[in-house]
């Protein structure tokens, strides 16, 4: 194995060594709150404390004052929304003030909410650490307020030429301090975005996604919507679910527009750039002339789409549809396959039945067909009732593939596979080879499969892993890419987008080490298992390696391209987006951020002739 390190801004070397992760200690200022790994090094990082006290639980660790020295940089405003007003009834507490009856209703649900599910409920409990701010939020992991664009930013090396556009990331950022159970994945939706031209880094920006949930609760000024997976586990998840119903009754919350935090996928698409999460519809960002983005609104494709859209969408290089699940954890379907073509216009749904509500975070497409996994991580409200969490592992269910042709009319053209304790919360990629009836799928299989939502004293492994489907004796074999000597965590990356759903020789993964901080990325040899490995250095960790094929001019190889990535130095406190080479995997410039940019998840580029063609 091949290691390269990022040394300093203008050059690399090889080297092999460990890693050490700084400490992080929580700081705090007025009614901002931060936690920042040093108290220079976070000096944007915001979290709003609700306008109202609550009574934290004792697991929540309260943050100590901050020396008067360090500043604590105050959001930015929203940018104005161009060519779009708010609907009449896109939130009641936006657009109208609460009547007599109202205001006693919000004092009374009020007291219960602190009498009842925060003191009697919650705080007897001490929380895990899934669900604990102290742990989910601290360090890098802190949320920043948002950065209108900061122009000319400065290069070390030569970015190439032919990267124009913009790179755009999201990520996790909570507006409000959570004042009960909080998993890095319950944070409202930030994108950060990065404008490149001719060689030249001429802007960054950052800003939040405006959800109707985020709008509300800005008016209300505390946070009001129920967190998925931080705070609905047990009795106190139903009593929030009944008072976040109760509150929706009285008009004092407005759900009908989307509970959706729109954090973790980006695509674009038809002229759209979406950010998504599965919870919810996706959401249109605008990245306007000056480099800084506005959020268009809520996108239903024109009245077309009716549901939620998981956060991976996948978009065919050859045909330009984009193809979708859907996946309800109430009622059946409980899973829904679509496409949209290049236009926008949508398919009919096809239904998928399955036995019971099921996590299906991404999925896999081919040159012809779709491939769903059906995995052991599953939703069982009842299991709140009995004081646990609703995302269970069922040890006894038997994990499956199911391919389906793309456009077929109905689930009876689905041929599942079994593929036994296999649980892949990412796929890379999947091909088709006609010689043996296989479909080929490349992912990270994951153990145990519900760390990250369960508290679990194992290690978690994410292998990446090789599974071939048999589509006509229905048998599946799967193989680690990587030998033993070489296995690392490989989690969130990407293969060429340009041959997504074809045969792929390289993947371009994170090296998730020491989990959840990613330490580097690697490049895969998905044939041979060879993993040449770009560290980022002690002390500096970064998050999704992006992909950004060479365009005009024939490219050279698979890998002709180069690799974007946001990169925070703990203890410079500084943040910086490599470029580098996909090809030989040496760093090609650094361009230095004007502020911290925290872990977050996915992310796209943006070319410049997509940007001109926004909607």
């Amino acid at each position: 194995m091949q290691a390269l390190t990022a040394k300093s801004p203008a050059s690399t070397s090889i080297h092999r060594g460990g890693l050490a992760a700084a400490a992080a200690r929580p700081t705090a200022r007025g009614s901002s709150l931060r936690f920042a790994p040093r108290a220079a090094a976070a000096a944007n990082s915001v979290l709003s404390a609700p306008t109202t006290t609550a009574v934290r639980p004792p697991a929540y660790v309260p943050p100590k004052p901050a020396s008067s020295a360090a500043p604590i940089a105050r959001p930015a405003p929203a940018p104005a929304r161009r060519g779009r007003k708010p609907a009449a009834d896109e939130g009641a507490a936006e657009n109208k003030g609460f009547n007599f009856l109202q205001r006693a209703a919000a004092a009374a649900l009020d007291a219960f909410e602190e009498g009842v599910i925060t003191n009697l409920l919650e705080k007897p409990h001490a929380l895990p650490k899934t669900a604990d701010p102290a742990v989910q939020i601290a360090g890098n992991f802190a949320p920043v307020g948002e950065q209108p664009p900061v122009r000319a930013l400065p290069v070390s090396g030569r970015i190439p030429p032919f990267i124009n556009g913009v790179y755009a990331r999201n990520g996790a950022n909570p507006h409000f301090q959570p004042t009960a159970g909080h998993h890095l994945f319950d944070g409202d939706g930030m994108v950060h975005a990065v404008h490149i031209r001719n060689g030249a880094a001429e802007s960054y920006a950052c800003r939040f996604t405006e959800t109707a949930r985020l709008r509300q609760e800005r008016a209300l000024g505390r946070p009001v919507f129920p967190k998925a997976i931080g705070e609905l586990h047990g009795h106190s998840g139903i009593a929030r679910l009944a008072l976040f119903y109760a509150r929706g009754l009285c008009g004092l919350v407005d759900p009908t527009h989307g509970t959706g935090v729109a954090n973790a996928g980006l695509v674009y698409f038809n002229g759209r750039l979406l950010a998504m999460s599965e919870d919810d519809l996706p959401y249109q960002v605008r990245v306007t002339d000056d480099g800084d983005l506005e959020t268009v609104g809520r996108y239903d494709f024109d009245g077309q789409l009716g549901c939620a859209m998981i956060a991976h969408p996948k978009l065919d290089p050859a045909s330009g549809e984009l193809f979708a699940l859907n996946y309800d954890v109430i009622k059946k379907p409980y899973l829904k396959y679509f496409y949209f073509k290049p236009d926008g216009s949508k398919s009919e749904d096809v239904e998928i039945e399955l036995e019971q509500p099921t996590m299906i975070h991404d999925f896999a497409i081919t040159e012809n067909f779709v491939v769903v996994p059906d995995h052991q991580v599953v939703f069982k409200l009842a299991e709140m009732f009995r004081g646990g969490s609703p995302v269970v592992l069922d040890k006894e269910k038997t994990s499956r593939f199911g391919v389906l042709p793309k456009y077929a009319k109905d689930s009876s053209e689905m041929v599942w596979v079994d593929v036994p304790d296999c649980f892949c919360f990412h796929l890379w990629n999947a091909w088709e080879e006609p010689e043996s009836d296989e479909v080929v799928v490349i992912g990270s299989c994951m153990t145990p499969a519900d760390s990250i939502f369960n508290e679990s004293d194992d290690r978690l492994e994410s292998v990446l892993t090789e599974i071939r489907l048999n589509t006509r004796t229905g048998e599946s074999t799967r193989r680690a890419i990587l030998p033993p000597s070489s296995q690392v965590n490989l989690e969130v990356g990407m293969v060429n987008r340009n041959m997504l759903g074809r045969k792929t020789r390289y993947a371009y993964l994170a090296v998730a080490e020491p989990w959840p901080k990613v330490s580097g990325f690697a490049k895969v040899d998905l044939a041979t298992g060879e993993l040449t490995k770009f560290d980022y250095g002690e002390g500096r960790f970064g998050g999704e390696p992006c992909f950004v094929p060479t365009e005009g001019a024939r490219a050279r190889g698979e890998d002709d391209g180069y690799i974007l990535s946001f990169v925070h130095d703990e203890r410079a406190g500084t943040s910086e987006l490599l470029v580098v080479n996909a090809a030989d995997m040496r760093l090609e410039a650094t361009v230095q951020l004007p502020s911290r940019v925290p872990y977050g998840f996915h992310g796209t580029f943006i070319g410049s002739r997509e940007l001109q063609a926004q909607a």
